[in-house]
């Protein structure tokens, strides 16, 4: 058998979906669904993120039990720069000073795996991350 990611689904509190469609939008994700409290974002292959509105109140975190956080790749480090400066420039801090390279999960010699994570408004970790040769 073989399978792919089909979606998974973020629970949110509905007034930050506006957050979650402006940053994907940015990311060059389509919108796939937009009503009824939500929205549904994909990339360029089939898998897709669905913000819905949470059922419950309490905060998020990403250091219990479940997900801890949620890759979207780039093509590039200047992407993955891109996309740190549009975080700065709405307010959303980078996490765990990034951005930066981490040799320690680059493929090897000349490679690199350069990141810059941040949390939505929902406490929800994203990282965006490119991962290949490294560019000079």
């Amino acid at each position: 058998m073989a399978t792919t990611l089909a979606h998974l689904q973020v629970n949110i509190d509905p007034a930050h979906a506006g957050f979650y469609r402006e940053l994907f939008t940015h990311l060059g994700w389509g919108v796939l669904y937009d009503g009824d409290g939500i929205l549904g974002v994909g990339a360029t292959n089939d898998a897709s993120l669905w913000f819905v509105p949470r059922t419950a109140e309490g905060p998020n975190d990403y250091d219990r039990a479940g997900v801890n956080h949620i890759a979207i790749g780039a093509d590039s480090i200047a992407e993955v720069d891109a996309a740190a400066a549009y975080l700065a420039s709405r307010g959303v801090p980078a996490l765990f000073e990034t951005p930066r390279h981490r040799p320690e999960f680059a493929d090897g010699s000349g490679q690199t795996y350069y990141q810059v994570m941040f949390e939505s408004p929902d406490r929800v970790l994203f990282e965006v991350v490119y991962s290949g040769p490294l560019e000079t």
